[in-house]
């Protein structure tokens, strides 16, 4: 990192390469994201045995970090010229009114999903009770407080708890954006400082767990948001400060290769599958208890997913500089072109990948819906590996479908037209 003046963070004309670079769209991004879309479906579906191949199941990151950080690069483009261009105060502007469509998105997204399950209860015709399969018996029950809650953000069941966390780490952006105009090391440390705040084995620890930062997340309990929006922050600032430039990017190196290999490779026997692959006999020893639980609940803090352990960020660096490494120099690998079947069929697979990536908030936000109803349907078919087959692929093509969808409307081709 360097220190820059007052003036130059956010010049009206910048000049750096970084920034200017940062103008166009990255296939890296782009593929990333939709990878990420694809995923987050597969994991919310209920009763999915496809989820045993989700990096979650093999390593202590999951999807969530890839679409937060990928969160933070694509608003490193899309805000960072904002605040080049017009300066502070407009590029907060954006950014709020950008926080105002996630708020809505949210708020729709959950009554789209309340609305179906209590209709599917309706009907009388099913022994499960499937607005208990979220736990919203509450809202149900006694609508007033908990309606209040919703639109407060003081309501945020578990099931709709990615977006509020995202909206609180946007706000956050005006602030890191300030910060850098004084010292990018500055900003810096306030993105450490809040993380830090937010880890409370770590806080409990050294005897400040009264200093925990986080949210509540309904008005009946002390329960707090999954996603802790303070810990979380650190990954998208990373994508963040990345795409901008205030952080170099890495080299690519056979060193640094196997540091990130052996990372992930270490993270597979301590991770879910390692919880099930080891029994208490292990390569001829036995335990009394099975040690890898032993260890994930001793070190529970480095690993937590709601505050963000800080093991969770390391095994994400390490995938991240592999993914990077593989696609190459801006994506060439990605983009690369060849004539056997299998890059033509990579060549017809790609796009749609990315166009899902480029479509990240309707995609996820119909993703989630479809994922009830995913659930639903294998209720209702059965469980095996072809009815897995069936609604999965299935799933894929319907968000394929909604993003273009989404990217059409976006394109407003009626104005085109007229």
């Amino acid at each position: 990192m360097t220190t820059t003046s007052r003036d130059s963070a956010f010049q009206t004309a910048p000049k750096a390469t970084a920034h200017t670079t940062t103008s166009m769209r990255d296939p890296r991004l782009d593929f990333f994201r939709g990878i990420a879309m694809f995923i987050i479906l597969l994991a919310h579906t209920p009763g999915n045995a496809w989820t045993s191949w989700i990096p979650a199941r093999w390593g202590f990151s999951d999807a969530t970090e890839m679409f937060v950080f990928c969160s933070g690069m694509a608003s490193a483009i899309a805000f960072g010229r904002t605040f080049d261009r017009a300066g502070l105060g407009l590029g907060t502007a954006r950014v709020g009114f950008r926080i105002w469509q996630v708020y809505w998105a949210h708020i729709g997204m959950f009554f789209a999903i309340a609305t179906m399950l209590a209709a599917i209860d309706q009907t009388g015709a099913y022994d499960k009770v499937y607005i208990g399969t979220l736990n919203l018996w509450k809202v149900f029950a006694d609508p007033g407080p908990q309606l209040v809650g919703l639109f407060t953000l003081t309501y945020v069941p578990n099931y709709f708890d990615i977006l509020p966390m995202y909206m609180v780490v946007l706000a956050l952006m005006p602030l890191v954006g300030a910060l850098s105009r004084v010292s990018l090391w500055l900003s810096a440390g306030v993105v450490v400082v809040l993380w830090l705040a937010a880890q409370e084995r770590l806080l409990a620890a050294v005897g400040l767990d009264g200093l925990h930062l986080n949210l509540p997340a309904e008005p009946w309990s002390d329960r707090q948001w999954f996603f802790n929006p303070f810990g979380w922050q650190l990954v998208f600032f990373t994508g963040f400060a990345l795409m901008r430039g205030w952080i170099p990017a890495p080299p690519i190196n056979k060193v640094l290769l196997i540091v990130a290999a052996v990372i992930v490779i270490a993270n597979v026997p301590l991770s879910n599958i390692g919880v099930r692959a080891v029994s208490r006999e292990w390569f001829g020893l036995a335990f009394e208890t099975n040690p890898v639980i032993e260890w994930r609940v001793a070190n529970k803090g480095l690993i937590d997913k709601s505050d963000f352990g800080i093991l969770r960020y390391v095994h994400f660096l390490a995938l991240a500089y592999l993914g990077y490494a593989l696609a190459g120099h801006k994506g060439a690998r990605l983009m690369a072109h060849g004539t056997s079947l299998a890059a033509r069929i990579w060549d017809n697979i790609l796009p749609l990948i990315m166009k899902v990536g480029q479509q990240s908030l309707a995609v996820f936000i119909f993703s989630m819906v479809l994922a009830r109803v995913n659930g639903f349907v294998l209720d209702n078919i059965g469980r095996d590996a072809m009815t897995w087959t069936i609604v999965n692929l299935t799933g894929f093509g319907l968000l394929i479908l909604c993003a273009y969808g989404a990217g059409w409307f976006k394109s407003q081709p009626w104005r085109a037209r007229a």
